[in-house]
């Protein structure tokens, strides 16, 4: 786009929105500049990553030896009894794609008998999945709180179970006269079952939370990013069951946050022109996991666990996921104390190309930065200019499992626009899949990311990184979407655990897959893993 068309365009941009649309913008926090911006983007495109090769184990991916793991627990020890350490979970979504199954079912059919949908089972995976729900419904940790519902209107569920009849039973569950899990947030889904009683995925977090976030005073800080109009349900529920794990002078601090408005993103049509509803307002859509940034920059912490909110398992299987836990904070911090004393040698040191020698060594194997040619041959200046640039960025120790065909991003070594070449968790969306050597790339990753990161967010002088100075904002998504029977297309921001953290230093570790159980559908309650 050379310098008329460029004008051309912004000129066009600028009579896009009416004085309506602006006040419109106002009221959540966007202005007409960000708003230009959004719908620049949708008409360049957003370029996808360029895959340079997959992380594998010695070529991006460390895995820790035994001597390892007593040395970074130990470090692990010193910080949370410091009180440096926190949990992070984003916990903001509904619950309905995991019942996404059940709903289809439920408005399809009027009658739900299991041999009719047995007999189907064998030429549509649907129904056969379907089935597998239907059989195991005795096994969902949610069956006693259905039982009384049901029980409530008058219906037997052992009697319908025994008949086969599961109209009722399905509609209990995710409509609003019965469980609702439809339209609750995720956390508030009773996962697994106890001979106490049955827990929700945010009673499992809260659980988590005091085997390794506790400090010596006994406090547990953990931050869940909800729904506005959640709020007042998850409060509540905390607020109840928290005393049941609050135990031998352990404390929960507890805070929460929301995903802004001002975070959300321009729909457009087709032809890149602003999406109007019905009633001519502009449609903004939220800005995808990406929009989290802002709530993790805002809490000032200092190590900070982030991990989702239906990665969770019974009591029996958390060993490991706290062993792994101990262990890449762990690492963190050791990794933490060697940049930190070097970013104070560098600031107050003269020049000493031994020292600048040692800290690129020292970049190039424990933090994979690759050092330009052109660093070599410049001025001792410009390459301790370059390493202080390198150092001084926040850190997270990302956990990566063995490739095992679940869905999710994946680490790569990656090339910016620039020619750099760093460390980074890749997601499909960001992939060109019709260029062949970018596909293959893709599909021959070992390794895919459980989201299991520990993050440093502070510098080497105690202060908070401000993280929104640290994300690459041209790596979003454009996805296309519906509304109303019309295509839109919708703007994902940097996504949290991608473009949000490019700037990061990023460090991979190999870590069992037990310690990697997401509930993303209502069957995978069935798996092994999530039964007593």
């Amino acid at each position: 786009m050379d310098y008329e068309e460029e004008n051309h365009w912004r000129f066009h941009l600028n009579s896009v929105f009416s004085e309506k649309d602006i006040r419109q913008m106002a009221k959540i926090g966007i202005s007409k500049s960000q708003a230009l911006k959004q719908i620049q983007i949708f008409s360049k495109g957003i370029p996808p990553i360029k895959l340079k090769k997959p992380c594998t184990i010695g070529a991006g991916i460390k895995v820790l030896q035994n001597v390892d793991v007593n040395e970074y627990t130990a470090n692990y020890q010193e910080a949370v009894k410091m009180g440096r350490i926190m949990k992070f979970v984003p916990a903001s979504g509904a619950a309905t794609r995991m019942f996404k199954l059940l709903i289809k079912f439920n408005n399809e059919n009027n009658r739900i008998d299991i041999k009719e949908i047995g007999n189907r089972a064998e030429s549509s995976k649907e129904h056969k999945d379907f089935l597998k729900f239907l059989k195991g419904i005795e096994d969902y940790a949610f069956f006693n709180d259905l039982k009384k519902v049901l029980t409530h209107k008058g219906i037997n569920i052992e009697q319908q179970v025994e008949e086969g009849q599961f109209k009722e039973l399905v509609n209990a569950i995710i409509s609003e006269d019965g469980l609702n899990y439809a339209e609750l947030p995720k956390g508030l889904i009773k996962f697994h079952r106890y001979d106490s009683g049955a827990r929700t995925a945010f009673e499992e977090h809260l659980v988590e939370a005091t085997s390794y976030c506790e400090d010596s005073s006994g406090n547990a800080r953990i931050h869940f990013t909800i729904s506005p109009e959640h709020e007042s349900i998850v409060r509540s529920h905390i607020e109840s069951v928290r005393d049941k794990y609050e135990k031998d002078d352990t404390r929960f601090e507890v805070n929460y946050s929301f995903q802004k408005p001002s975070t959300n993103t321009i729909a457009v049509d087709m032809q890149n022109n602003p999406f109007r509803t019905g009633d001519g307002s502009i449609l903004f859509r939220p800005g995808g996991h990406g929009a989290l940034l802002e709530n993790l920059n805002e809490i000032k912490g200092d190590i900070i666990f982030i991990k989702n909110i239906d990665n969770v398992v019974p009591d029996r299987l958390k060993g490991e996921t706290y062993k792994y836990k101990r262990i890449l904070a762990g690492l963190l911090v050791e990794l933490q104390q060697t940049i930190f004393d070097y970013l104070d040698k560098l600031y107050g040191t003269k020049n000493e190309p031994e020292l600048l020698k040692e800290v690129m060594e020292f970049s190039r194997n424990d933090l994979s930065v690759l050092i330009p040619n052109q660093v070599h041959n410049t001025s001792i200046e410009g390459q301790k200019q370059f390493l202080i640039s390198k150092l001084n960025r926040p850190i997270r120790v990302c956990g990566m499992v063995k490739n095992e065909g679940e869905p999710g991003g994946g680490p790569f070594w990656i090339e910016d626009k620039d020619g750099n070449i760093s460390l980074q968790v890749v997601e499909a969306a960001q992939v060109d899949k019709d260029n062949p050597i970018q596909k293959e790339i893709w599909q021959s990753a070992t390794h895919f990311s459980p989201t299991d990161f520990v993050c440093g967010v502070q510098n080497f002088k105690g202060n908070p990184f401000d993280l929104m100075n640290h994300r690459d904002p041209d790596a979003g998504f454009i996805t296309q979407k519906s509304q109303d029977g019309r295509e839109l297309k919708a703007l994902e921001l940097p996504g949290l655990w991608n473009g949000s953290m490019a700037f990061w230093n990023t460090i991979f570790v190999e870590v069992p897959i037990i310690t990697f159980n997401p509930v993303k559908t209502i069957l995978d309650l069935l798996r092994p893993n999530h039964q007593p």
